[in-house]
């Protein structure tokens, strides 16, 4: 999978933004962040996305209406892997074991089971 670069907190909010519309407006933007920017600070972090390769944009009159490059699973995948490489030292057992622990960890019985099947699949997939 190709590396996906870092994010500052300002580039997540407003990638966290445009995945949850699909396709959205720096006036769109605007409007769903908590305590927006100007409107060419957000221009210059739009411009920053492109330059990254998390975003990409089409015309429509005198609008940009921005997308994302990549999936939201491709996203949160790279990010995962870069969490656990810097925090876990690359272990999934070490990562897994953590958030298990903690006290606010609730998981449901579908939970359980869903995770034991992709357990099964991985202990299969390697026997290959």
């Amino acid at each position: 999978m190709k590396k996906i670069t870092h994010l500052s907190r300002r580039e997540r909010e407003v990638m966290d933004l445009v995945f949850a519309q699909g396709e959205a407006t720096l006036t769109q933007i605007l409007e769903g962040m908590e305590s927006p920017p100007t409107r060419p600070a957000l221009r210059s972090i739009l411009t920053i996305l492109e330059g990254k390769g998390h975003l990409k944009h089409r015309q429509e009159g005198r609008e940009f209406i921005y997308r994302p490059v990549h999936s939201r699973a491709e996203v949160g995948q790279s990010t995962l892997s870069r969490v656990i490489g810097t925090f876990f030292g690359g272990s999934l057992t070490q990562a897994l074991a953590a958030y298990l622990s903690h006290p606010q960890t609730k998981l449901s019985e579908e939970e359980v089971a869903e995770l034991r099947g992709f357990l099964d699949q991985a202990k299969t997939a390697k026997k290959r």
